[in-house]
């Protein structure tokens, strides 16, 4: 049956672009090295016209098959297992521009695009396309809306579901929907869109989106500041949402130990404000120039060093500064990727409760795990923080994920949850939270995604053991 598959597979996009032998490890092996599966082959088709033609053998062969974007996703949702009996599908190739709309603010883009490529081609019309994250360089947009990225500007700009006003999907079938619109009104049933957005590969293959564009801000500006506590962070953050409104476009924190791990795997990059229990990073785009934009900014820190909000702050005097103030805070998950392995949590909170859980959590982990290192770090505006947990000073990574990852878990979990938040907010569920999922959440929600799940993938071929 594989010989057979593999030779109509051949036929349909060329011998070259069916990957079986040599160094496959680039597809095979996941982001963050968890996972390293065995592919039957590695398809790389060019347009939808063939990726439909390729599930439709999928279909035909039983043969099921995994999609993937740019590899750059942190929970194991994107290469094939160890049996090599799976199909990767690889976007890769599928990185055209097809349009872009000045007058309709809208850019229609390949799923294979990179996300930095679809930013300088809204760029260079004067626009802006605002998703922004620490792997736009090699994340690719079909991936970033199968798994409804977040980064840095959710705050004022929304997920990447948020972005998005049409898809291009292929069915598991090998159907082709053409949903590519560019209307932000269109009530005609539902919303289809919304369903493959997020679902992480296992309704359908997005093969294009419509995104959405915006003018690009007259001016931005970038500064730190130290808060000596999460609740003043939080305060801080109540503050520049009532001065600046709409312009704060970042609310970054990071927690000390966060940059000390930057401090000393990077000791190159700045750190403007040492010693801080809580480093904000704040960023607010202006529409009107930068010297109104200085303005409001430096308005908002006196007010906050006066009412005892911050201890201090740094303002960046031009986009070298700003750029290197970003690079600090997008440096730290490879600081403690040199630092060495250890236990990522992505969750959401609502803002109100982020210092009561840090406080709880922080407590709880420090009683079950005795030396543990709490990196807490991430997108305080939109209530995502990235609570990751180092091993003790000098200790064995590997076998504390081994003996403790889901001990480790469970704490952080169950704090999450006992302040109505999510273990999951802009990485996906994969296959590394999927037991997450049936045990927290609710067996309603369940039963109506797994009938979802049969009645578009009936024969369970797209990503199976993902997110379900």
């Amino acid at each position: 049956m594989s010989v057979e598959f593999l030779d109509a597979l051949r036929a349909a996009l060329g011998a070259d672009h069916v990957l079986c032998k040599g160094d496959l490890s680039a597809y095979e092996q996941d982001w963050r090295k968890r996972a390293r599966g065995k592919a039957l082959a590695v398809a790389r088709p060019a347009d939808t016209a063939q990726v439909a033609t390729v599930l439709r053998l999928c279909a035909q062969h039983g043969v099921t098959v995994v999609p993937q974007g740019g590899n750059t996703g942190l929970v194991v949702g994107s290469v094939p297992d160890a049996t090599g009996r799976q199909l990767l599908l690889s976007l890769r190739r599928m990185h055209r521009v097809r349009s872009l709309d000045t007058a309709n603010l809208t850019m229609t883009v390949d799923a294979g695009c990179v996300l930095q490529a679809v930013q300088e081609a809204a760029a260079a019309q004067g626009l802006l396309f605002p998703l922004s994250l620490a792997a736009e360089g090699s994340a690719t947009i079909g991936g970033n809306l199968a798994t409804n990225a977040g980064g840095t500007q959710v705050l004022r700009y929304g997920n990447a579901r948020e972005l998005c006003l049409g898809l291009e999907v292929v069915t598991a079938q090998g159907d082709i929907w053409d949903g590519l619109s560019g209307l932000r009104k269109d009530n005609t049933g539902y919303d289809l869109r919304d369903l493959f957005i997020g679902s992480e590969g296992t309704l359908g293959v997005i093969t294009a989106a419509t995104v959405k564009l915006f003018p690009q801000p007259a001016a931005r500006t970038t500064a730190m500041a130290s808060c000596a506590s999460m609740e003043l962070a939080v305060a801080l953050l109540k503050s520049a949402r009532h001065k600046l409104g709409a312009g704060l476009t970042g609310f970054e924190v990071m927690g000390r130990f966060a940059l000390d791990l930057v401090a000393r795997h990077f000791p190159e990059l700045p750190r403007p404000l040492p010693g801080a229990a809580w480093t904000v990073l704040l960023e607010q785009s202006d529409e009107e120039s930068e010297a109104h934009a200085q303005e409001r900014f430096e308005a908002l820190l006196a007010a906050a060093l006066e009412d005892g909000l911050i201890e201090d702050a740094a303002v960046a005097q031009n986009q070298s500064q700003s750029k290197a103030m970003w690079h600090v805070r997008e440096s730290i998950s490879l600081a403690q990727a040199q630092e060495g392995l250890n236990i990522k949590h992505d969750i959401s909170l609502p803002v109100s409760s982020i210092p009561a859980f840090c406080t709880q959590a922080d407590a709880a982990l420090q009683s079950a795990y005795p030396g543990v290192r709490i990196v807490n770090f991430g997108h305080l505006g939109d209530g995502n923080l990235h609570y990751n947990v180092q091993v003790p000073q000098g200790g064995d990574g590997a076998a504390f994920l081994r003996d403790h990852e889901p001990g480790v878990n469970k704490v952080v979990f169950d704090a999450v949850q006992a302040f109505d938040g999510s273990f999951s907010a802009e990485h996906g569920i994969g296959s590394l939270k999927r037991e997450e999922m049936e045990q927290r959440k609710s067996p309603t929600a369940l039963a109506l995604m797994k009938a979802i799940k049969q009645a578009l993938d009936p024969q369970g071929l797209l990503n199976p053991g993902r997110v379900l």
